[in-house]
């Protein structure tokens, strides 16, 4: 078994576990066939082996009690080689160029890193990277693109990806180092003329002022929902991030998709409130609030109806209740 992320286990079950697999190791040294358990005799297969991966150092993590330690021989991990992982990708993706590609990718991420402001939430790190290459390698695919060279289909992903998440002033920066990496090409945004008509009509309707910005910002987060199934919308009090979803729920219905927010404060509980608990003695599952919003939205639709259907956690993140989305949230 491998077991991610173990060292986010409270210590009380961290000291049940290594009793546990201390139980089994033995039975393993005894070349056992069958060995006490937890109270029953159970079959061992002598090829089972355990795997953990861990973070040390991390918020809402603990560490590893010494006893725990000592029955795992440790192996470091290093700093992957980006280039090489843009490379392979870029090739399963089904570009022809990607060791150029890879190169130009690697170093504008590098250059954007040192150049732009220090955000809380910038990440040019490989998770970053890998959801561009997944983007890249589908417009590559789109028959709409079929006209547009391969550095034009990386471009329009580098750019489209990424200008969403830059503050303002970042923004002509990043914008000049793609121009540096990929002279000469224009690549003009994908227009969504029913889409912008719909927000700058809402806007209007909730007595806003229309202002370009405002409206384009709607239109990033419109895209950005496109290609990643979570999106987090990121600003200070009263910089319109609320504004900004309602209107793209109110645009996305009067085009003829009804858009539902369940919106939650994941703070306001406990964790085991919010995602649910295993009861320890009856080994039943209680659903938390999250877990009962996750069912309900899951329900099918009747037939011939549409939906979009969005969880909003409209809170503080903090990694005592966001560690627990890590797998879900990924790509």
């Amino acid at each position: 078994g491998c077991f991610d992320e173990f060292n986010r286990i409270n210590l009380e079950v961290l000291s049940v576990v290594s009793a546990q697999l201390k139980t089994i190791q033995n039975a393993l040294v005894g070349d056992l066939k069958r060995f006490q358990f937890e109270g029953r005799e159970i079959a061992l297969v002598n090829t089972c082996g355990f795997f953990i991966t861990m973070n040390p150092g991390y918020a809402g993590r603990v560490e590893l009690p010494d006893n725990l330690k000592a029955m795992f021989r440790p192996v470091t991990m290093i700093v992957p080689n980006l280039g090489q992982i843009c490379e392979i990708m870029l090739y399963s993706e089904g570009f022809e160029t990607a060791r150029v590609l890879a190169r130009k990718m690697v170093v504008l991420y590098k250059l954007a890193k040192e150049q732009c402001s220090k955000q809380p939430h910038y990440d040019f790190g490989l998770r970053a990277l890998k959801s561009v290459l997944v983007m890249a390698g589908g417009m590559k695919r789109d028959p709409a693109n079929s006209e547009l060279g391969e550095d034009s289909v990386l471009m329009r992903a580098l750019r489209d990806m990424n200008v969403p998440k830059f503050i303002f002033e970042d923004v002509p920066l990043f914008l000049g180092l793609i121009d540096d990496l990929f002279p000469g090409l224009e690549c003009p945004r994908v227009q969504q003329p029913s889409l912008k008509a719909a927000i700058e009509g809402k806007l209007e309707e909730a007595g806003y002022k229309v202002l370009y910005d405002q409206v384009d910002k709607t239109v990033q987060l419109y895209e950005t929902m496109l290609t990643r199934h979570t999106t987090m919308i990121v600003g200070p009090t009263g910089g319109g991030k609320s504004v900004v979803m309602k209107t793209l729920q109110k645009a996305q219905g009067e085009l003829g998709l009804p858009t539902k927010l369940y919106v939650l404060n994941a703070k306001a509980q406990t964790v085991n409130e919010l995602y649910g608990v295993l009861d320890p003695a009856t080994r039943e599952w209680a659903d938390g609030m999250l877990s009962n919003i996750f069912r309900d939205v899951n329900k099918p639709l009747p037939p011939g109806k549409d939906e979009r259907r969005y969880i909003v956690f409209d809170t503080d993140v903090d990694a005592v209740w966001v560690e627990n989305m890590n797998s879900v949230m990924d790509d």
